[in-house]
């Protein structure tokens, strides 16, 4: 088995290298020719923006990357707190977000892109904590601007008590959030209105996560990135440790019949592997090593029917390109059958999400 180092260097923003940059460190190695390239794949978890210290990732950048030799046939788009309204309520900044990535959306739609489905669907973003009836109307809102696309919102609570934490993908908010009973009075808006969950937390959090899908068992939650692993500041240098814990929580949380599980988000830097740094971008091999105990976990916690693997692009971009992170995870299930590759790769997105059967 690869080696993988824990990553030694100083974090420099969400992003490690500019788009420029890692463009360039990206081409250092040849990509990798697509394993099962005629297997459908929707990709239930990519993002959208163009701001300062962002960068850009539009629909010239998802199609650049899926065009690798995968079959992707459709993707989700997972709110990123992109193109939000600057005049307003507070509460409908968010409605801005939509907006926006509808538009991305129909471009794809009208087929003048390729044959993928680019944001068919959408997950929404704002902030549950603004009372009942700001969230509904918000909610609301967000279900007519995106056109029958939108099937959910994420309220990211990513956050750690530790500062040296606090410089990576991680969202100002109280530790334990999701305890707040003002946040429960806007989570409670969603199910009746037909929308879903995004569980994005750090795994020191798991536990919330778990009271959370418990008191509010009609509510699909859909975690993302595993659990949100946590191997940078304190956390270097304890994988081991931290594995068992995470895996306690994760099959705790596999209990509750109403959360999915998304197999990605390990190429994020705040993961702690030391992928971004290297002078070549690693290969699949090394990546499926790498990632192998997490993800063998949650589909043995979850099930295939509960489990769909997301690239989490651009983000996990930091290590690797998109060819190699599909390959990665293709690896990891070289010996799963047709029918278990089906529900990881498009079936259980395709039901969760209300999306179109490959």
């Amino acid at each position: 088995m690869a080696q993988v180092a824990e990553s030694k260097g100083e974090y420099r923003g969400s992003h490690v290298r500019e788009d420029a940059d890692l463009a360039a460190w990206l081409a250092k190695r040849p990509s990798e020719a697509a394993l099962e390239p005629d297997l459908p794949i929707i990709d239930p978890h990519h993002h959208f923006w163009h701001a300062p210290g962002r960068g850009e990732y539009l629909l010239p950048g998802i199609l650049s990357d899926i065009g690798g030799g995968h079959n992707i046939v459709s993707t989700v788009f997972l709110e990123c707190r992109a193109m939000y309204r600057k005049e307003g309520p507070r509460h409908m900044a968010a409605l801005g977000e939509i907006e926006f990535v509808a538009g991305l959306a129909a471009m794809s739609a009208s087929g003048g892109f390729g044959p993928c489905r680019v944001a068919e669907i959408i997950i929404g973003g704002g902030d549950l904590t603004f009372g009942a009836a700001n969230v509904r109307a918000l909610m609301e809102a967000e279900i007519v601007a995106a056109g029958g696309r939108l099937r959910g919102m994420r309220h990211g609570v990513a956050t750690d008590e530790h500062p040296s934490v606090g410089g990576f993908a991680s969202r100002k908010v109280p530790l334990h959030q999701v305890m707040d009973p003002k946040f429960r009075e806007g989570f409670a808006q969603l199910a009746p209105l037909g929308l879903s969950f995004e569980s994005w937390q750090y795994h020191p959090q798991l536990p919330d996560a778990i009271d959370l899908a418990r008191s509010f068992p009609d509510t699909s939650i859909i975690l993302n990135h595993v659990g949100g692993i946590l191997g940078v500041g304190p956390y270097n240098g304890h994988r081991q440790e931290i594995l068992k814990t995470w895996r306690t929580n994760i099959s705790e949380l596999a209990k509750c019949p109403n959360v999915t599980m998304k197999l990605g988000g390990l190429g994020m830097v705040s993961v702690g592997y030391d992928f971004h740094e290297r002078d070549v971008p690693p290969g699949s091999e090394d990546l499926a090593a790498a990632w192998r105990p997490y993800i063998e976990h949650c589909i043995e916690a979850f099930g295939v029917d509960r489990c769909m693997f997301e690239s989490n692009f651009p983000p996990d971009k930091q290590s690797s390109g998109y060819t190699e992170l599909w390959n990665a995870f293709k690896r990891i299930t070289a010996g799963a059958s047709a029918a278990e590759k089906k529900a990881l790769y498009s079936g259980t997105a395709a039901r969760v999400y209300k999306m179109i059967v490959p």
